[in-house]
């Protein structure tokens, strides 16, 4: 199998390269900055390094590095400071992710195959307006505050959505899940972790904790693993790292 990241640089995506070519998967990885990779990644036989952003590549470009692959993996996020909150592209998320599908549609459509995978990072402050969660109505006050404010947490609704919305539970020519971890840590192992339909905590009040190796590990699991993908595809489950019992 063949995989697509895009955010590999990430804090998260470039642990979601490592877990995949561990699995003896190749990968293709799209990034601004090839030298943010790790040494022992960007030497690893199973990686393709394409160098830019995948806004500013034209159709055929991103046609012919999609090309053989089977997935996609997106671990795009807005950087922490002021351009990356609130400058362009403030639908960077959404935006790669329909270029993306649009793409694996016109190849599905020139050869038609097995259905294209995608993997979307996304927030457990996001709902999945499917299943018509309950949240609280300070939660939803401060939820719509961030919708209004702050354009990345839009961008990650406006991407779920799309993925939601235009292809559904079954589509023939992609297939999706949209992966929502709650507060992210840094662990260096891959921890026991839970994963639920909805969020069983307030995303704003009570948040839980994921660690950023469980996500990849998670993320690469549904890629690799048949049963995992039938379980959640067209789904957007919650990541929880399990909470150990004090003693």
């Amino acid at each position: 199998m063949k995989t697509l990241v895009v955010g590999a640089t990430g804090a998260t995506g470039r642990l979601i390269v490592e877990d995949l070519l561990g699995r003896g998967q190749e990968v293709v990885a799209v990034v601004r900055s090839p030298e943010k990779l790790p040494e022992h990644l960007r030497s690893h036989a199973g990686l393709t390094i394409v160098t830019g952003s995948i806004l500013e590549l034209g159709d055929g470009e991103i046609a012919e590095h999609l090309a053989g692959c089977d997935a996609v993996a997106s671990c795009l996020g807005h950087s922490l400071n002021f351009a990356g909150l609130f400058g362009n592209p403030r639908r960077l998320v959404r935006d790669t992710a329909r270029r993306l599908c649009e793409a694996a549609q016109r190849k599905q459509g020139n050869a038609p195959g097995s259905p294209v995978k995608f993997v979307l990072m996304n927030t457990a402050g996001n709902s999945n307006r499917d299943l018509n969660e309950p949240i609280s109505l300070g939660q939803k006050c401060i939820i719509g505050l961030l919708r209004a404010l702050l354009p990345p947490h839009s961008d990650n609704e406006d991407a779920a959505d799309y993925l939601r919305t235009t292809f559904g539970p079954e589509n023939p020519a992609i297939e999706w899940v949209v992966v929502r971890p709650d507060s992210l840590t840094n662990e260096p192992d891959v921890t026991p972790y839970q994963l639920h339909l909805s969020p069983t905590r307030s995303a704003i009040f009570d948040p839980g904790q994921t660690s950023r190796i469980n996500v990849a590990h998670f993320m690469a699991e549904l890629l690799t693993n048949g049963e995992a993908w039938e379980t959640w595809k067209g789904q957007m489950p919650v990541i929880y790292n399990t909470e150990e019992s004090a003693e």
